[in-house]
């Protein structure tokens, strides 16, 4: 077993940042129709420094090992961070998942999520590993904070049917 294969299995066993908490600003629950995973995931937002930061993830994942862990990275790669640089590893995220294996994923970006990068040459899959982070996408919108990136001015878009 790789040590990619380590990092996700570990990850779904012991998901970081695990279970509901409160205070929260948003709640969203999204269904994977193609397979029953599902997620319930809550934000917690704070300004610092004149800075939106995302001061919390907390959600309750049933499904396969990819989705758990992904979401479980997602927490681990987005608590603390500006949402800006939440958006921006959400892209880079998104990127690799979805280039078919033609994207190794930045480590300085996504961090531990390179090591579903495997993941990108099952198109099946792909929806399994975007799941939390379509969710994520989703309260950070409900939850009021601002939602498009700063390279191309767009809406920072989850996945058709995520």
């Amino acid at each position: 077993m790789d040590l990619y294969q380590e990092l996700i299995l570990d990850h779904s066993k012991r998901p970081q940042h695990a279970g509901l908490r409160e205070p929260y600003e948003a709640e969203v629950h999204h269904v994977n129709t193609s397979c029953g995973d599902e997620i319930t995931l809550r934000v917690h937002l704070a300004e610092k420094d004149g800075t939106q930061v995302l001061e919390d993830v907390s959600y309750d994942a049933l499904g396969c090992s990819i989705s758990v862990a992904s979401t479980s990275i997602l927490a681990d790669e987005s608590i603390g961070y500006p949402i800006e640089e939440v958006l921006q590893t959400y892209q880079a995220m998104k990127a690799m998942l979805t280039s078919r294996g033609q994207d190794p994923g930045d480590e300085e970006v996504i961090g531990d999520g390179v090591a579903l990068a495997g993941v990108s040459q099952y198109p099946a899959r792909v929806k399994c590993a975007l799941l939390g982070w379509s969710a994520l996408l989703d309260a950070l919108a409900r939850a009021g904070a601002d939602t498009t990136t700063s390279d191309d001015s767009t809406s920072a878009a989850p996945l058709e049917d995520a």
